[in-house]
């Protein structure tokens, strides 16, 4: 079964930074989109970023302009770099994949297991 593991979350003031990754734990025949959600206590789960096989980027506005998506094909790996951060930012981190096993598959999506950021002074 493919497992989306996840890492990088923890404690971090107002204007810090964090990196979360997004590890693969098998191979797959290929991964179209990646992306980020993330859910604060009492909240419903939230888009946050994606990219795309070929590098297309998206942002929810929230976040625009302080984190930044990347990912490494040949590692199966997604990150998400956040600076700037703020105290609306905590919340758990969870990554997503759309993800094709074999050639002959149909693309599935899969979810991380989640990292917890949280942002405070």
């Amino acid at each position: 079964q493919v497992q989306l593991v996840e890492s990088g979350g923890g404690l971090v003031q107002p204007g810090g930074s964090l990196t979360l990754s997004c590890a693969v734990s098998r191979n797959i025949f290929s991964i179209n989109a990646m992306g980020w959600y993330r859910q604060a206590p009492g909240q419903q789960r939230e888009w946050v970023a994606h990219i795309t096989s070929s590098g297309s980027i998206n942002y929810a506005d929230s976040v625009k302009g302080r984190f930044t998506i990347s990912r490494d094909n040949a590692k199966n790996t997604v990150y998400l770099q956040m600076n700037s951060l703020k105290p609306e930012d905590t919340a758990v981190y969870y990554c997503n994949a759309d993800i094709t096993l074999y050639i002959t598959a149909r693309p599935q999506h899969y979810w991380g297991q989640g990292t917890q950021v949280t942002v405070s002074s």
